[in-house]
């Protein structure tokens, strides 16, 4: 049995990792969970799977919240140091790191320097210290394994051939809810509409991100670390029906993909059991039905987050840890109306542009510069 940590279990993510141990058949156990506001299913899950600890991290509701409903032998944890805490505990095999955003750049990197299979929901912590966390994951042994989606599609199809035999990753995108609209009218476009995902079900911030494309910028540059590939060797191209999770070609021109319904169960199990295949409670794919598999090239005029990406996945150093906090800061912009959704990416590009570039950050540096470009959108947002 491996012991599995899910830090932010309340979330979608950590919802679908619970059905996944579920399924398991005894496999897999869930000895810690964690949450930041949503504290009353946190201590629903935790009586339904009793793990040793959780762990909540929003200081203000720690003690608003009823916790006599915890099993026995539950231990309650709070804030970061809880996090780490949990990560680094040696009973704990996986560290599920399904935290959104910066937010879960402290807990992973405890995982990792714990010397843990990190199962990386949080692409953030590669988008903002990306030659850091590997380096240290050299140095610890840790083992990081990814669930996004596009990310374990193209860990699956590298398995078929060498490293140096890779001509280019093309990582596959819906296009979001506004594929078909006209740029002209991006600008109209409300909370509820960015909202309204076409094939997957998220939370909110990735949904926006989706709906920006900015999703697949920070994909571009979580894959350049995680794969060690230039950045010219990626690629984006729109698939609405999201059954294509991403592709590898090869230079003899064979392209390896991998196919599923857009279920994340499916990747958060492969990241859990590798290298081994289980029976997965995610649907399967029906190929006694007619299906239209559908590929085109972004409009990287009405999406300019696919550039933007590439280039920050070009310069590395501190690009990823600015772009990734200025665009939290925007898309909050957003879901508060205090600025359009076609102002979110021009947000971001201002202050990636007008920020001190730093080639080798160190984590203090990085940290630093987070909180710099948050403040920057804000004062870019009351301009």
């Amino acid at each position: 049995m491996s012991n599995v940590a899910i830090l932010g279990s309340t979330g979608s993510i950590g919802r679908s990792t619970l059905d996944v141990i579920d399924a398991s058949k005894g496999e897999l156990s869930a000895v810690a969970l964690s949450a930041h506001s949503n504290l009353d299913q946190l201590v629903a899950q935790a009586a339904r799977v009793r793990p040793r600890w959780v762990v909540a991290t929003d200081d203000e509701r720690v003690d608003a919240c009823d916790w006599s409903k915890l099993p026995s032998g539950t231990e309650l944890l709070t804030g970061q140091e809880g996090l780490a805490t949990v990560a680094a505990d040696p009973e704990v095999d996986v560290v599920v790191t399904a935290i959104v955003g910066a937010a879960g750049l402290h807990s992973t990197w405890a995982a990792i320097e714990a010397g843990k299979r990190v199962a990386l929901a949080n692409k953030e912590t590669l988008v903002m210290a990306g030659h850091l966390a590997l380096a240290l994951a050299e140095a610890s042994g840790a083992t990081i394994i990814p669930v996004d989606s596009e990310h374990s599609a193209v860990f699956q199809a590298l398995a078929a051939g060498r490293r140096d035999e890779v001509r280019r990753v093309i990582l596959t995108a819906s296009g979001g809810p506004f594929r078909n609209l006209a740029r002209s009218q991006l600008a109209d476009v409300t909370v509820k509409d960015a909202l309204d995902h076409p094939t997957w079900k998220m939370g909110k911030k990735i949904t926006i991100d989706s709906a920006t494309m900015m999703n697949k910028a920070l994909e571009i540059i979580e894959a350049r670390w995680l794969f060690d590939l230039d950045p010219d060797q990626i690629e984006v191209v729109i698939h609405p029906q999201s059954v294509v999770h991403s592709m590898v070609e090869y230079v003899d021109g064979s392209v390896i993909a991998q196919l599923s319904p857009p279920d994340m169960k499916l990747p958060i199990q492969y990241a859990l059991s590798y290298p081994h295949r289980w029976e997965c409670p995610a649907a399967l794919l029906d190929l006694t039905q007619s299906h239209t598999l559908e590929f085109e090239p972004p409009d990287t005029n009405k999406f300019p987050a696919i550039g933007l990406g590439l280039e920050v996945a070009r310069s590395g150093g501190s690009a990823g840890a600015v772009l990734n906090a200025a665009n939290e800061s925007a898309v909050a912009g957003f879901i508060n109306n205090q600025i359009r959704f076609d102002e979110i990416i021009p947000a971001c590009r201002s202050v990636l542009e007008n920020h001190n570039f730093v080639a080798h950050p160190t984590l203090e540096r990085i940290i630093e510069l987070d909180a710099w470009a948050r403040e920057e959108v804000v004062r870019w947002v009351c301009a």
